[in-house]
């Protein structure tokens, strides 16, 4: 079978799969933007459509506390730490016809530290995008991931806090309830690894195996597993942990861990995990996902082979399709919906009092994840023609790393600002534009290495006001670029329109 890497580009980390008949279901993690939990289907492993977002409807759950805490590393760099929905898991039952996803939905709360809000949703019918309301259960931990007995019984493993050190707690659970049916027990502290998490428990030749990641999710990643004859352990490490790490090499696929393993309708085993494309200092991308063949010979232990980027996405149209239209669009935690208007290309924004700078106040902001590593993105402006707003075009990843172009009504200039606060980096430069203009077209040209932020007045000249090193945007984190549009405005009802938008992709 022939493969593509990576199988989800962009932002798309902690990837979780299950199969139902002659198709494969992934799910990834989305922390602070909404809708969350993405849906893709595949019957080759190579081809992936969107079909939906478990977490689709605001009343399943707020991402209010999702903000991004700057945490400084001992080597002198600044990790940044999104809250809101964690790793997933995905697993379907046979036996109920039922698919769950299992998850955890971070909280930041201030000055009472972070509080892990575990919780279960299912649906009879992955296709109809319709999900439960959340079932919530009792761990102080996150990464849950669901596993299912000869007899039926029901098991919730997961990483137990407090970090550095966490280790893979197992409890019995009632899926329908939440309601624990056992004592919670840890089983496994991992090979020395810090954070040991992401486990998940499959059953092979009469042993409970245990897959888990450790070493943070960045340079030291790496895969573990062990083994058991009971599910309670006590769990054997193999001898050649880990399973697949690029710690230490020179690799471009770099940061590989948190896999989820299944095989596909020829029993042949994969692997599905993160990874990040590092080009030195630039990995603007962030954490996406990757497939990885796999080989488990009866009694013995799986083995992976190295994750490779195997076709590139950057001449591939399609990257990934969706079952409709607007499944993609993403939002900004708990936003006002009713201030995004969106028909075809065609966006009306209703502009928040709040910048994309802060997180405590729902912004007006809409975009789509930046799939490819090369293109232009750009959107007409009608310029407003009352009212004091700011309105334009932007790569997002959280409230201290973006970088924009802009219109500002208070004084008709188009602005060029980029900023990462963990890199302290902030830079802004300005042009003023003609009053007899109407309009303005804004571009973001990106490749690898650089983002080149563009205007047109009329149909004039493109002009560069801004060149950003990706290197710039780059950093220890757990999400990836979005590319969207935003207003902002002082008053009530302030609204804006953006024409023949197109992230390009």
């Amino acid at each position: 079978m022939t493969t593509i890497n990576p199988i989800i580009p962009g932002f798309a980390p902690d990837p979780s799969v299950t199969r139902i008949g002659d198709t494969f279901f992934l799910v990834n993690s989305t922390f602070h933007l909404f809708p969350g939990l993405p849906i893709y289907a595949s019957r080759d492993l190579v081809n992936w459509t969107l079909i939906g977002n478990a977490i689709n409807r605001q009343s399943q759950l707020s991402l209010r506390f999702s903000d991004t805490k700057l945490e400084p590393q001992e080597d002198g760099t600044v990790m940044l730490a999104t809250g809101g929905l964690f790793a997933p898991t995905i697993r379907h039952d046979s036996k109920s016809g039922k698919t769950y996803i299992i998850n955890t939905n971070v909280l930041h709360l201030e000055n009472a530290g972070d509080k892990p809000e575990n919780f279960i949703i299912e649906t009879d019918d992955i296709w109809s995008d319709n999900w439960s309301d959340p079932i919530y259960f009792d761990f102080d931990g996150i990464d849950p991931s669901i596993f299912w007995d000869d007899d039926g019984k029901a098991f919730i493993s997961g990483s137990h806090g407090p970090g550095p050190m966490t280790t893979i707690s197992l409890f019995e659970a009632d899926l329908c309830t939440g309601k624990k049916l056992s004592e919670e027990k840890t089983v496994w502290k991992g090979t020395g690894g810090i954070y040991p998490e992401g486990p998940h428990i499959y059953k092979k030749d009469g042993f409970y195996y245990l897959l888990i990641s450790e070493g943070g999710t960045f340079k030291d990643h790496m895969l573990t597993i062990a083994r058991s004859e009971n599910i309670w352990g006590p769990y054997e490490a193999c001898g050649n942990n880990p399973l697949l790490t690029a710690a230490g090499a020179d690799n471009y696929v770099h940061c590989t861990g948190h896999c989820d393993m299944f095989q596909d309708n020829d029993d042949r085993w994969w692997g599905v995990c993160l990874a990040m494309r590092m080009r030195g200092s630039k990995f603007h991308m962030g954490r996406e996902s990757f497939l990885v063949t796999g080989q488990w010979q009866e009694g013995g232990w799986p083995k992976f082979d190295t994750v490779e980027v195997t076709s590139s996405h950057r001449f591939k149209n399609d990257v990934v399709k969706a079952t409709k239209t607007g499944l993609d669009w993403l939002y900004i935690r708990d936003a006002n919906l009713q201030h995004h208007n969106i028909e075809g290309s065609t966006i009306r924004l209703t502009g928040s009092k709040a910048d994309i700078s802060q997180w405590k106040e729902p912004v007006t902001f809409v975009g789509k994840r930046q799939r490819k590593l090369d293109g232009t993105a750009s959107v007409t402006l009608a310029l407003p023609k009352t009212g004091s707003s700011r309105a334009g075009l932007v790569i997002y990843k959280d409230e201290h790393r973006y970088t924009r172009i802009y219109y500002d009504s208070s004084d008709k200039s188009i602005n060029f600002e980029v900023v990462n606060n963990a890199k302290n980096i902030s830079r802004h430069d300005q042009e003023k534009i003609s009053n007899d203009t109407s309009d303005v077209r804004l571009l973001i040209e990106y490749t690898e290495e650089r983002l080149m932020l563009q205007y047109e007045e009329g149909k004039g000249v493109v002009r560069t006001l801004g060149v950003v090193d990706t290197a710039e945007l780059s950093n220890a984190d757990f999400v990836g670029p979005i590319i969207g549009v935003f207003a902002i405005s002082d008053q009530e009802n302030d609204e804006v329109v953006f024409t023949s938008f197109d992230h390009g992709q």
